[in-house]
């Protein structure tokens, strides 16, 4: 996109402070320089710009379902950051990454309202991945740490909620940075499911850690 044309988008505030926590965390990791904030912002509103051309036209009252994302995009930050703050090499990076069927899987924001979904997909506000890959955990879960799910299923919340989170936010503030970048390295190289079979190594790590809580 032209610099004059990606100058028109604007990060809303949400956006903002995500920006402000992602070059923080990256300078911790020693990873930024100074002056990454700007690289960040203009790679955020590129993609903002590129995306804006495969979003459906919705009518529809869902905070999640305006033209603007609702979150932040944890994943685009990731890139980011695995390319030491190269702006120009992340925005080439994703050109290319989003046309595998995995950028679906790690790139929640690249399905916002998107031609490329069905039209009642779109409209329902549930992104692809909960009832694909949260709907295969849980019932992977099932059959792999039964006692975990039973302890889910007694406290009334869902499993799938919590790996929302996870895939959502790239495990950020859940692993350490190495684990993040094995993890969308393994799902780039080795495809999507290996999204379920993280997430289900992951709550078998936790296990004791769970079954406690709930017996508490």
């Amino acid at each position: 996109a032209m610099d004059a044309d990606v100058k028109t988008e604007s990060l809303s505030p949400l956006q903002q402070l995500g920006v402000e926590m992602t070059v923080r965390y990256g300078k911790y990791l020693n990873l930024l320089k100074e002056h990454a904030e700007n690289g960040l912002c203009f790679l955020l509103m590129n993609c903002e710009k590129f995306l804006k051309q495969q979003q459906r036209t919705v009518v529809s009252s869902l905070c999640c379902l305006q033209e603007r994302y609702a979150g932040y995009d944890w994943f685009v930050s990731s890139v980011f950051l695995i390319m030491s703050g190269d702006g120009e090499k992340t925005l080439t990076f994703l050109q290319r990454f989003s046309r595998l069927l995995v950028s679906a899987f790690l790139w929640l924001r690249r399905l916002h309202m998107s031609i490329h979904l069905p039209v009642t997909t779109v409209e329902s506000g549930i992104h692809p991945v909960y009832f694909c890959s949260a709907h295969h955990i849980e019932m992977l879960l099932k059959a792999e740490l039964p006692l975990v799910s039973s302890a889910f299923h007694m406290s009334g919340f869902t499993p799938s909620q919590i790996c929302l989170q996870w895939i959502t936010q790239c495990f950020w503030n859940y692993m350490d940075w190495r684990e993040i970048c094995h993890y969308i390295a393994i799902c780039i190289f080795l495809g999507p499911d290996y999204q379920i079979y993280m997430c289900i190594s992951v709550f078998r790590h936790l296990q004791q850690d769970i079954l406690k809580h709930t017996e508490a």
